[in-house]
Formats: C-alpha cells, structure tokens, sequence
C-alpha cells in the first residue's frame, strides 16, 4: 500500500525529545519530495513533529491516532 518512495520510521518507545530528533535527522539523509512515515507512542511528539516540519519546511501530510500512539507522514520539503 506504501508507495516505493515512503519510509517507515518506528520510534515507539521513545521519548521527547527523542521522535524529533530522530525524525529531523532521517529527513535530512532524504531526497527532497520524499515521504517519511513516523510511528510515535509519546504524546509530546503531537507538537514536536509538527512543530519540526513548519520549522524546516516540510509538509506534514498526516496527523493521525493509532491504537498504540500516532502516526504522521511528512513529505521532506
């Protein structure tokens, strides 16, 4: 269902700042217009991970609850 150009970051588990950190630093080893999707469990990370892509002008295409945290898919600006 992903597309080949989608990524899959599993950071369940980890806590703030830990998920931004991590994301920042996966995006930035990424080719521009590419799509990151990150799995979180910790509740900071619903205003670290959109907080990062305005800061760094990616677009956060999906903000979503999971049964086990959140889910966002940010396409690398």
């Amino acid at each position: 269902m992903n597309s080949p150009d989608t990524e899959i970051y599993d950071l369940r588990g980890l806590k703030c700042p830990y998920p931004a950190i991590k994301t920042e630093k996966r995006l930035r080893g990424m080719a521009s217009g590419a799509t990151l999707t990150v799995e979180t469990t910790d509740p900071l990370a619903t205003i670290d991970i959109p907080h990062l892509c305005n800061e760094k002008g990616h677009t956060l295409l999906v903000s979503e609850k999971t049964d086990s945290g959140h889910r966002f898919v940010i396409r690398k600006g």
